[in-house]
């Protein structure tokens, strides 16, 4: 039986979230990429935390983010300075920010199956998680740059 393409575009949203946290955790812990999947496939994707249900994510899209946006960091980040304003650097964004920015570049880049509009529209889902409308619409604009450069 094949899964409902609501429940998997919902198993999805919970990866993504997921994703950025796991790549938040790596950058302030350095948590080695194995340790930081187990960690999450054991205690959080689909867990409930502090009375707090996590959705079921969809984990091999987790695991792809995760290790992907590791794997390819230096081209990633690359790309996201490229589109910053001449006043601003990564280092200088916080680190809930990157995160976010690193996953949905590496969605762009590296998952030409998932739609432009649908990568920025969960990103941006994600970034009103940890910020307000300001820092959701900058998520929108530096994806919208990456993604038209990204795929033409």
């Amino acid at each position: 039986m094949s899964e409902k393409p609501a429940s998997r575009s919902k198993a999805r949203s919970a990866a993504r979230l997921a994703a950025v946290q796991a790549l938040y955790q790596h950058e302030m812990e350095g948590t080695a990429i194995p340790s930081l999947l187990h960690e999450f496939h054991q205690h959080r994707l689909g867990a409930t935390i502090e009375d707090a249900e996590y959705a079921e994510a969809d984990v091999d899209f987790f695991n792809d983010l995760v290790r992907g946006a590791t794997a390819r960091r230096d081209e990633i980040d690359a790309a996201i300075k490229e589109k910053l304003s001449a006043n601003w650097s990564l280092e200088r964004l916080d680190r809930s920010m990157r995160a976010i920015l690193r996953a949905g570049t590496f969605e762009l880049l590296a998952r030409p199956d998932v739609p432009i509009a649908a990568v920025i529209t969960e990103y941006v889902d994600v970034a009103h998680a940890f910020f307000d409308k300001r820092e959701a619409g900058f998520v929108n604009g530096l994806l919208d740059a990456i993604g038209k450069q990204a795929r033409g």
